[in-house]
């Protein structure tokens, strides 16, 4: 038997949607007023979702205070109350869109966890806008 076993976490963080390589107006003309030189933030909401079989021994798929663990460490803990353009060192020359932050989040995400479990990461941006990523 196969189960997905999700957990819910929250940061908030600021950042700038821009290219470095635009011009102050191509950037407004793509990224409207995300693109603000002096940055904005969001209140970001997560879902880290993974999928595995059910062990027989402790009915777990994952100890959810585990994946609690890895969530605070590798999200939370980098990301919470951060610009993420500045002090995230894989924005650097990334732009922090949603998806590049889910895709960011799985990929940190990822390596703690056995090879045999799927993961699925939700990010809200705001209530209305978010990403999944699967790895895929």
């Amino acid at each position: 038997m196969k189960a997905t076993v999700s957990r819910k976490a929250h940061f908030n963080a600021a950042h700038r949607l821009y290219r470095k390589d635009w011009s102050d107006a191509k950037n407004l003309e793509v990224f409207g007023k995300c693109s603000n030189p002096n940055f904005h933030g969001h209140n970001y909401e997560l879902i880290v979702s993974v999928t595995g079989k059910i062990d027989a021994e402790t009915g777990y798929v994952i100890d959810i205070k585990i994946l609690k663990e890895i969530i605070k460490a590798e999200v939370e803990d980098t990301f919470d109350h951060k610009n993420l353009n500045v002090e995230v060192q894989e924005f650097a020359d990334l732009n922090p869109t949603t998806e590049n932050i889910a895709v960011v989040i799985y990929n940190k995400i990822r390596p703690s966890l056995a090879s045999h479990l799927d993961i699925e990461v939700t990010l809200f941006e705001t209530p209305r806008n978010f990403v999944t990523y699967s790895g895929k």
